[in-house]
């Protein structure tokens, strides 16, 4: 049993978190996550796009400011300043969020979720020229999250105490906060850059027999910068095993990655995103490399959304703590 006294209110109260860890929980992981050797080959297949000519790159020039956005050449740096220079700001981490994008697009088991999810969301289930006539953007936040729930509650049940968490080193996993479709208007259109995209990923798909799959893009949006200014699109497939999944609407199983005990929860996009995350919270080894060091910023996101501030980051961590079970005795107590 473990235990985390709040001493952030006159009157102390203690909180008992209790885990009765499952002996088959990390066979559990096993038995589905990707392997290291799958994930380290996949790698080679993962490309990124020079932002300004779009051309594929193998050893891309790299923003050094905010680590988030790839070039060719200086040349087309210098060309792209003015479209980028609004949106770039600097980074703690000093390999930028594409890493965990790589790995987090390459692993199939959280693909297939977040597809699911996807489909559900953008509405590929509804329409039938979603993916083949018009393209579908769907907008998905990523965070960094202590990957011991005792941080969590650390950070969370004292949010004015910067240092709880300051000065030691807290070990993070990606987490997913929400998904949402991006809606084209008069107002915000499809970039051109988008349209390229998925122009150029339709032709593909439908090139190598998958005419009748939809395809669209993703958006990995930083959850820990309230003003991310632009976010990392990636080109997503949705084959017909996903679509058939989605529309039967079964029961998922869902395994806690704190006791290993299964529940059945019905099949939606919330259940999806929390399946993503318990697995990668269920990897104690980091066979998925999504797990890094916390930045200032990403425990900042904690203490705000305890504070209740009114900042998009702390509004989508509240909502996820309040549909995700592991939250649920935390929630409890603080509301």
């Amino acid at each position: 049993m473990s235990t985390y006294t709040n001493n952030s209110s006159a009157t102390s109260k203690l909180v008992y978190l209790e885990h009765a860890t499952h002996p088959e929980r990390d066979s559990h992981f096993s038995a589905v996550a990707a392997s290291r050797e799958f994930l380290k080959a996949s790698q080679k297949s993962f490309l990124v796009r020079c932002s300004q000519c779009h051309i594929g790159l193998e050893k891309p020039l790299k923003c050094a400011k905010c680590k988030s956005i790839w070039y060719c050449s200086k040349e087309c740096q210098k060309k792209n300043w003015p479209t980028h220079k609004p949106a770039c700001h600097e980074v703690e981490r000093s390999s930028g969020p594409l890493k965990f994008i790589r790995m987090f697009v390459l692993n199939p088991v959280i693909m297939g979720f977040l597809k699911i999810g996807v489909a559900f969301d953008c509405g590929l289930l509804d329409d039938p020229r979603v993916g083949f006539d018009v393209p579908f953007v769907a907008r998905v936040n990523i965070a960094i999250e202590p990957s011991d729930i005792l941080d969590f509650v650390g950070l969370y049940l004292n949010p004015n105490d910067k240092a709880v968490g300051e000065k030691q080193k807290l070990q993070g996993m990606v987490q997913v906060n929400a998904i949402s479709p991006f809606h084209p208007s008069i107002e915000v259109p499809y970039t051109p850059q988008q349209l390229y995209l998925w122009r150029e990923a339709r032709a593909r798909c439908n090139a190598e027999g998958f005419a009748k799959d939809p395809v669209g893009l993703i958006d990995f949006v930083d959850g820990s910068a309230e003003n991310p200014g632009h976010s990392l699109t990636a080109e997503v497939h949705i084959p017909t095993l996903i679509l058939e999944a989605a529309r039967k609407r079964e029961p998922i199983p869902c395994i806690s990655a704190i006791t290993g005990a299964e529940t059945m929860k019905p099949m939606g996009t919330m259940t999806c995103l929390e399946c993503i995350n318990t697995h990668i919270r269920a990897d104690k080894q980091n066979q998925l490399h999504l797990r890094t060091e916390m930045t200032e910023q990403d425990k900042e996101v904690i203490r705000a959304a305890r504070r209740n501030e009114d900042t998009l980051s702390a509004r989508i961590l509240r909502e996820k703590m309040q549909r995700e079970r592991i939250y649920a005795d935390l929630v409890q107590f603080t509301d």
